[in-house]
């Protein structure tokens, strides 16, 4: 492997050579790797290894990699792989065999995420952003999908083959219990509060479904650009109003804010590029998403949910017990989650991915966790087409919604993708320009 500075941002770092096989540059990566984990995630969701088939699917990644050769990540790669070893000795704190379990699942989830940058980074002459786009796409309609099952068969579940055979043991731990039991929804029938189902499908919980929901869009809308002028086109843009429903039915303001966050910054980088007519449609997309809110009644649900729960302030008191606690052990944190000295509420490093990288390996964890996602995003901030706007995008949400949401895999492996895909960069004729003032340098390539 060696780290390389292709893109504008990383043009100054140096190449570091690490003896390898002789590199094949005319053999391309293979598709079928990354198509299987999104394409068939269907699939997957029905056997019940939607949460673990990315794993296997990766080990394939490289064992194409090792045959190819000469592999490369981007110079700043490293921070990441500094925070990977860092995870790996925050092992030392964990104390049972349950834990231990539970350590290994998030560390194989971890390599994953790592494995597939790595393949689209260095996958370019294959897997090509419009090829990567369009797969994510069809994940994205997966999701819509799931959405709308939860909507009219709220009650809907089943059991999976897995659940036929783990062992009883395994599947008394709930996490598991939840994998070989799907459903299409969030929802205690028996909860006093009396909350309305809220679409979680193709995923575990409701705030997974809002996480991909706000990364993917824009890389959907970026799609539709390199499909301009044909049916598919069309098709996406009548599939963009009616995804809004069953998102605005999941009633998560976390989602909200992502994409809020999404649409001002996008808003604010077209205008200052002049990018007239895709401010133009953002806006369109922008005002459809707040008549469906209205149409749906989105303030009164949300308010109800809130006079109904504390979970805003129960929020505020596990984060606050989290850092406390994680002061016990700030260097190497303590392996995995704990249960809340508060009965009642979630445990200790759950609620947030940046809580749980504290909570479990150490506060240095958390630095080079943080760096990583601010170094995807400052090296990717200058833009020149839409589809890097929307690349760049993407990594603003992961960035917001990461204090709040539990992002591995799904969420923070679409962020990877994202980086990836704009680090290594597009020749100008793979790109979607975009028209600027001035002339300037291609995005990511020279």
């Amino acid at each position: 492997m060696s780290f390389d500075g292709r893109g504008p941002a990383l043009s100054a770092t140096a190449r570091i050579a690490v003896p390898v096989n002789r590199p094949s540059s005319s053999r391309g990566l293979p598709r079928w790797p990354f198509a299987a984990m999104f394409v068939l995630f269907p699939l997957w969701w029905v056997l019940g290894l939607a949460e673990m088939m990315w794993i296997p699917l990766a080990g394939i990644m490289v064992l194409y990699l090792m045959r190819r050769g000469g592999t490369r990540v981007p110079k700043g790669f490293a921070i990441w792989l500094l925070f990977l070893a860092v995870m790996l000795l925050s092992v030392i704190g964990v104390e049972t065999s349950g834990r231990f379990i539970g350590f290994v699942y998030r560390a194989l989830l971890y390599l994953t995420v790592t494995i597939v940058f790595i393949y689209l980074y260095n996958g370019r002459s294959t897997l090509t952003t419009r090829y990567v786009l369009g797969v994510l796409t069809v994940f994205w309609l997966v999701v819509v999908a799931g959405g709308y099952l939860g909507i009219f068969f709220p009650e809907f579940s089943f059991r999976t083959p897995l659940s036929y055979v783990l062992p009883a043991g395994l599947q008394s731990n709930e996490l598991v219990q939840e994998m070989v039991v799907r459903r299409a929804t969030q929802y205690n029938p028996d909860s006093v509060f009396n909350f309305e189902p809220r679409p979680a499908a193709p995923f575990l919980y409701t705030n997974g479904w809002g996480n991909a929901y706000s990364m993917l869009l824009p890389l959907v809308i970026a799609y539709s650009g390199y499909v301009r002028g044909t049916a598919r086109f069309w098709w996406l843009m009548a599939a963009i109003p009616v995804s809004l429903v069953p998102a605005v039915l999941t009633l998560n303001r976390g989602m909200f804010l992502g994409l809020g966050i999404a649409v001002v910054y996008a808003a604010f980088r077209l205008a200052l590029l002049g990018r007239l007519r895709a401010l133009f449609g953002l806006g369109v997309i922008g005002i459809i998403g707040i008549a469906a809110a209205i149409s749906l009644n989105l303030a009164d649900r949300l308010g109800d949910r809130l006079d109904a729960s504390s979970t805003t302030e129960d929020r505020a008191n596990l984060y606050t017990e989290t850092f406390e606690r994680t002061l016990g052990s700030p260097f190497f944190g303590f392996g995995a989650p704990r249960p809340s000295f508060t009965p009642g509420v979630p445990s200790v490093g759950t609620q947030g991915h940046v809580w749980m990288v504290m909570f479990s390996h150490g506060f240095p964890a958390l630095v080079l966790f943080l760096l990583t996602l601010a170094f995807f995003f400052f090296s990717t901030w200058r833009v020149t087409s839409t589809t890097a706007l929307a690349l760049n995008t993407v990594l603003l949400v992961i960035v917001v919604e990461v204090f709040y949401y539990g992002v591995l895999p799904h969420g923070l492996v679409l962020a990877f993708i994202a980086a990836a895909l704009a680090m290594r960069g597009d020749p100008p004729s793979e790109q979607v320009p975009l028209p600027l003032r001035r002339p300037a340098r291609s995005f990511g390539y020279r």
